[in-house]
């Protein structure tokens, strides 16, 4: 019997002695099989011994003999990696984990007393976390697999990597990788330099022979922690003073996010025309005159003055394009 085939039937024993009486459709549902796989595999069941009993009528579907519990709830070294992503399922299924983590899952339920396996239960149903931002497509990442082989087993992945600047190709010593706002990075050493990658960037990947030795002491979170503050301070290169009506004020968290709601809370009393002053960090002069005109007819640029020149300029190309014909 294969691997994959063994690991399922494990996970549809679990799943009768953690769930009970349960149908052909809802079991071939959680292990995403047809339902005559799961009529196959109910047979290979029976057939090594396991009393799956067969429930007749509306109510009906498979069980177990009343009172048997396996004892084969042990986990694997790839279960107990994936638990650490349990409550995220869909990064688990990219980093090829997917499997993994519903059978630990249910390994886990199935050595739990029935009070805590009630309330796990109840916690799983009634809580869930979903990572990526609205409105945004998944990148597609298809060589996320190769870059979590190679920080599991501490391999160089040899990359072909899009860069701002141009194409590069490079060693990496591959130490981790993070999930940020629904978007992964490689954080890898090249060159006795550590940076992050973004792995939707990487055009070409091979995992290579040998172990190279991690920094010693590095931390992931540690040095994420670290970039992130880093990227945020050199992100704004000055200023933006606006005059905001009472709508622009509340679009600014929306549109700017933690920036713009701290701009917000700071913004000076209102006007004779309900007007309020923010100053709002913003970054490169292109950059902002494009966040300027997201917030359209409710804000007016006061400073500094290039970039209110900057944004007049592209009001009036707007207003001669869109004007009416000639």
């Amino acid at each position: 019997m294969d691997r994959m085939r063994a690991d399922r039937l494990l996970s549809l024993l679990l799943l009768l002695q953690n769930r009970g009486r349960m149908t052909a459709p809802e079991i071939a549902a959680e292990l995403e099989v047809s339902v005559r796989t799961v009529y196959r595999d109910i047979d290979a069941l029976s057939g090594s011994g396991v009393p799956v009993y067969a429930d007749r009528g509306p109510a009906g579907g498979y069980r177990l003999l009343d009172g048997y519990r396996t004892r084969l709830t042990g986990l694997t070294g790839d279960e107990a990696d994936s638990l650490f992503l349990a409550g995220m399922p869909g990064p688990a299924a990219e980093l090829g984990l997917g499997a993994d983590l519903t059978t630990a899952q249910l390994k886990l339920r199935a050595a739990l007393p029935p009070e805590l396996d009630e309330r796990s239960r109840r916690i799983q149903e009634r809580f869930h976390l979903d990572a990526p931002g609205w409105f945004r497509d998944a990148e597609p990442v298809p060589y996320l697999a190769a870059a979590a082989e190679a920080v599991w087993r501490r391999r160089v992945l040899r990359v072909h990597y899009r860069r701002w600047r141009g194409e590069v190709h490079r060693d990496l010593h591959a130490l981790g990788l993070v999930l940020k706002g629904g978007i992964w990075y490689l954080v890898a050493r090249a060159e006795d330099t550590i940076r992050s990658y973004r792995v939707a960037r990487i055009l070409a990947a091979e995992v290579l022979g040998g172990v190279f030795e991690r920094p010693a002491g590095f931390d992931l979170a540690a040095y994420w922690q670290e970039s992130a503050r880093a990227m945020e301070a050199a992100r704004f290169r000055g200023e933006a003073e606006l005059l905001l009506t009472e709508r622009g004020l509340r679009l600014l968290p929306m549109k700017f996010g933690a920036v713009g709601a701290v701009a917000a809370a700071a913004a000076g009393p209102p006007d004779a025309r309900g007007r309020v002053r923010v100053a709002l960090p913003v970054e490169s002069l292109p950059v902002a005159v494009d966040d300027m005109l997201r917030l359209g007819t409710d804000a007016e640029v006061l400073g500094p003055p290039e970039l209110r020149t900057a944004v007049a300029r592209a009001v009036t190309e707007l207003a001669e394009r869109y004007g009416p014909p000639d």
